[in-house]
């Protein structure tokens, strides 16, 4: 297993890291997540990434009782939790949001349901601009100097809210965010590769990528029958396979990189995590799986990266002909 630091900062994280979003509490048993846990960390994964709203908390609260099962080294892994959307469906005033209340008692419920003494990572899972961004600083940075979490950053922030973000922090002397989680994948490419570049540059943003796999969209199962026997993330997210599959120009592009991977002799798959494991940037993928199998899979991408050369980078651009446009002024 490859390990990148996160941004400028000295921690380092797996290339591949195992996310919980819809699977854990949720479309998978809790032995199937400890199978999918176990099997990560062995083959070198120490980041696992969770959420208040993942299940309505249940996700954490399984994830913690495997953690707390299995009785790691607390310093060979690593796990986070977001803060924004609340966990019960329902939501009453301060249940949501990134004000100081609602942050601060997230924290120690997420430290509860994961059964941790402190969260290595800790996002803003949405910009809040119902408070100010002093407010959130402020918080962030009083939670890691307590000792409660070590690192915040944010997530599907734009690149003006995280340089405000950074520019606060500078301001008060406080520490600054060293993280942003966005989705990022050879169809969504625009804030990674467009947007997010001057906070690279300026101030060494790291990052833990979401759905570089569009959904499911970049897996072979809509192309080789597999999809026909089992129920797949997207169809416990009506909403994404709409999105995704309704997209018929983006269809029969991924219908040409399905092509292109078997030309090379590799899942698709492998060619969409490789492809997103070529950026600098990124720091991290962050994998989902609902089976051993599927994880087993995708574990063996990093394998391929070698056969990924300028040329085959250069047809998946013919393929794909959505690079961001940089515009220098």
């Amino acid at each position: 297993m490859e390990y990148r630091r996160l941004g400028k900062s000295g921690l380092q994280v797996s290339a591949l890291s195992l996310g919980s979003w819809v699977t854990f509490g949720h479309q998978i048993g809790d032995d199937v997540a400890e199978q999918l846990m176990i099997k990560a960390y062995e083959a070198g994964i120490n980041f696992f990434d969770n959420a208040e709203v993942y299940a309505h908390g249940k996700s954490e609260i399984v994830m913690g009782n495997i953690l707390k099962k299995m009785n790691w080294d607390r310093d060979t892994w690593l796990v986070s939790s977001k803060v924004f959307w609340g966990r019960t469906a329902t939501l009453k005033a301060n249940q949501r949001g990134l004000m100081r209340k609602h942050v601060i008692e997230a924290c120690h419920a997420a430290l509860k349901r994961l059964q941790v003494e402190y969260l290595d990572l800790y996002f803003c899972h949405r910009p809040d601009v119902n408070t100010p961004i002093e407010e959130t600083v402020w918080t962030m940075h009083n939670l890691i100097t307590q000792g409660k979490i070590l690192y915040w950053g944010t997530s599907e922030w734009t690149s003006q809210q995280i340089t405000e973000a950074h520019y606060c922090c500078a301001k008060h002397h406080l520490i600054a965010p060293v993280m942003e989680q966005p989705q990022y994948n050879m169809l969504h490419r625009n804030f990674m590769e467009r947007d997010y570049l001057p906070l690279f540059e300026n101030f060494g943003m790291g990052t833990t990528i979401w759905s570089p796999l569009s959904s499911g969209l970049l897996t072979d199962k809509y192309f080789d029958g597999s999809n026909q026997t089992e129920k797949t993330r997207m169809d416990l997210m009506v909403w994404l396979k709409e999105r995704a599959l309704g997209d018929v120009e983006k269809v029969e592009k991924v219908k040409k990189l399905y092509a292109l991977a078997k030309e090379l002799g590799m899942p698709l798959t492998h060619l969409a995590l490789c492809w997103c494991l070529k950026n600098k940037n990124v720091s991290t993928v962050i994998l989902g799986a609902s089976k051993l199998s599927q994880l087993e899979e995708n574990l063996k991408a990093p394998d391929s990266l070698p056969k990924l050369t300028e040329e085959v980078m250069a047809k998946i651009e013919e393929i794909l002909q959505n690079k961001p446009q940089i515009v220098v002024y």
